[in-house]
């Protein structure tokens, strides 16, 4: 299949002006759900022991029930605003760099990341469908994104050798950045809804929990599961893509390194190049969000123009308490 088509496969949206319709037996499923209300849908329901949207919790039924893992997939998973799009361009850009050199006819230049590493829950199987993925990307590995928490992934995706990539940011600037995205859609102020962020109730949350899922897997299998900060990878990009494309087994050679090629695939995959390229200035890769909101400023510490001491104060607290004793570490305050 060729990447044109690939694209655009994964870019229909065939009930883009409709609700997303939910089944009987997902409402029923839903009513015994505890609820909250969210800040984007009117309610949040706790699957799982995450709290999702409707539409969410039917995508991940029907990906727990019919998704079937190939050893050589790779997932890459996040929670929502913590470099998800950067990571997919990366990872797309290693993991297919011998079908698509780095040149102005990359794909990257004319399909948004989440056209070409499509999500589990809001592409493959939204909108009730059951995606056919026995070709999908034939010349080379399969790559998927998902914010769905490592304990609710396909049991076959857990089981097989399958390699899972996860990228987790400092939770003031996942929250800034989310309520940049979805706070004008908010019924919330900024204070109420970094109150809900606090107590867990937000899109995939609570986020401790979603975090410390991955951590433990990376620790107990850590030639499946590589457990990356959006912090570190801003900071020294060059050395942790080194790290990514031997994971995902597509180390660079001498070569490579010498001609420069991780350097030029970290400036193709670079925030403000993305940013700047036409195709993510307009369309809409996922539904109801225009490109061009997945690109605001991606920096490290801006939560500071945002968030009282008091609030970042807060949230360390809560950080500390909840990841106590596992080694997993944020620095929430200077």
């Amino acid at each position: 299949m060729g990447i044109d088509s690939l694209a655009k496969i994964h870019s229909k949206d065939g009930v883009e002006a409709k609700e997303v319709q939910i089944t009987d037996e997902c409402k029923q499923l839903l009513s015994s759900l505890p609820k909250e209300i969210g800040w984007r849908t009117s309610h949040l329901y706790q699957y799982q022991g995450f709290w999702c949207q409707p539409a969410e919790i039917q995508s991940i039924v029907a990906f727990q029930k019919h998704f079937q893992s190939y050893e050589n997939d790779i997932i890459l998973a996040t929670m929502p605003k913590s470099g998800t799009t950067w990571l997919k361009a990366l990872a797309f850009t290693v993991v297919n760099r011998d079908r698509f050199p780095l040149s102005n006819k990359h794909p990257l230049l004319t399909s948004n990341p989440h056209d070409l590493v499509p999500f589990f829950e809001y592409k493959l199987y939204a909108n009730n469908q059951i995606p056919d993925l026995t070709k999908y990307n034939a010349g080379g590995p399969r790559v998927f994104g998902t914010h769905i928490p490592f304990p609710s992934l396909a049991n076959t995706a857990k089981k097989s050798n399958c390699r899972v990539v996860y990228l987790c940011r400092n939770p003031l600037d996942t929250f800034i950045s989310s309520w940049h995205f979805i706070g004008s859609m908010s019924p919330f102020t900024l204070e109420e809804a970094f109150d809900m962020c606090c107590k867990g109730v937000i899109g995939f949350g609570p986020f401790w929990d979603h975090m410390l899922g991955y951590w433990k897997e990376s620790k107990e299998n850590p030639e499946n599961l590589l457990f990356l900060t959006y912090e570190c990878l801003k900071e020294d990009t060059v050395f942790h893509l080194k790290r990514l494309a031997k994971f995902l087994g597509f180390p660079f050679s001498m070569e490579e390194e010498r001609s420069g090629v991780v350097e030029k695939i970290v400036e193709l995959c670079s925030f403000q190049n993305l940013k700047e390229m036409e195709v993510n200035k307009k369309g809409k890769s996922i539904k109801n969000f225009e490109n061009k909101m997945l690109f605001r400023k991606g920096e490290v510490g801006d939560w500071v123009n945002y968030l009282s001491p008091k609030m970042a104060e807060k949230m360390s607290t809560i950080m500390k308490e909840k990841l106590c004793g596992s080694g997993l570490k944020f620095k929430l305050l200077p």
